[in-house]
């Protein structure tokens, strides 16, 4: 469904990604695990359109996608971003309806909205709320809200998890698989990866720009090196 082949991406004397290469099924969710600076940021970008690269391809249902990102929206990939930003001085409502811009069938749109309050009710509370005055974890709900708003196939989700309490994280983990029940197709960046790991299909390890290692979930998940190096297990 979608194929990225040999990406290298530079910020200036930078090589941030190192001939990359992924492949995500459809209904599949996928989840890129690797330290901070590994690249897992860039690859989300790269795809979405948001950063340019000059080697690789990256190809969605055969075709080439391009790097732009209202065109990437428009053909069925959307992101939810790191660091959620929601628009701080709107409300809920109006933040999920901006998730929508690029579409013209206003009927659907009603319906996914009402679908994504079914998912997010605490959203449906706050609806008339201003999006700044949210709590982390409700601006977390809104940004994805936003994201199914697009109505993608694909969804590219950047750290969701970050900076909430524990509990809000495997809350938001078990909204990820709602979401990919809705005929949805998940990339997932998370700096849990014992908790990304818990709910992908497949996995792919990404270290100082390179991808290292690559397989079903559960293998990369018993992996001793991977345990060792991002599960807190020791040898």
């Amino acid at each position: 469904m979608l194929k990225v082949e040999n990406l290298n991406v530079y910020y200036g004397g930078i090589h941030a990604l190192k001939g990359a290469s992924l492949e995500i099924n459809a209904g599949e969710i996928v989840t890129i695990i690797g330290s901070n600076g590994a690249g897992k940021s860039t690859l989300l970008n790269s795809i979405s359109g948001f950063l340019k690269y000059k080697e690789g391809t990256i190809t969605y249902k055969g075709e080439k996608l391009p790097q732009s990102p209202n065109k990437v929206v428009k053909m069925g990939i959307s992101q939810v971003p790191e660091g959620r930003l929601v628009f701080a001085n709107l409300t809920v409502e109006d933040n999920l309806n901006l998730g929508a811009y690029l579409r013209n069938d206003s009927h659907k749109i009603k319906d996914d909205l009402e679908n994504v309050y079914e998912l997010f009710p605490r959203l449906k509370e706050r609806e008339k709320q201003i999006a700044g005055t949210l709590s982390g974890g409700e601006q977390q709900m809104l940004a994805m809200g936003r994201g199914l708003m697009s109505d993608p196939e694909i969804m590219l989700l950047d750290e969701p998890s970050l900076g909430l309490a524990p509990l809000l994280v495997q809350t938001v983990l078990d909204i990820i698989v709602d979401i990919r029940k809705m005929d949805k197709t998940i990339l997932l960046v998370e700096q849990n990866a014992y908790k990304a790991l818990s709910i992908a299909d497949r996995a792919y390890v990404l270290e100082q720009g390179r991808i290292t290692m690559e397989g079903p979930a559960d293998e990369i998940a018993a992996n001793p090196r991977i345990k060792e190096a991002y599960l807190g297990a020791k040898k």
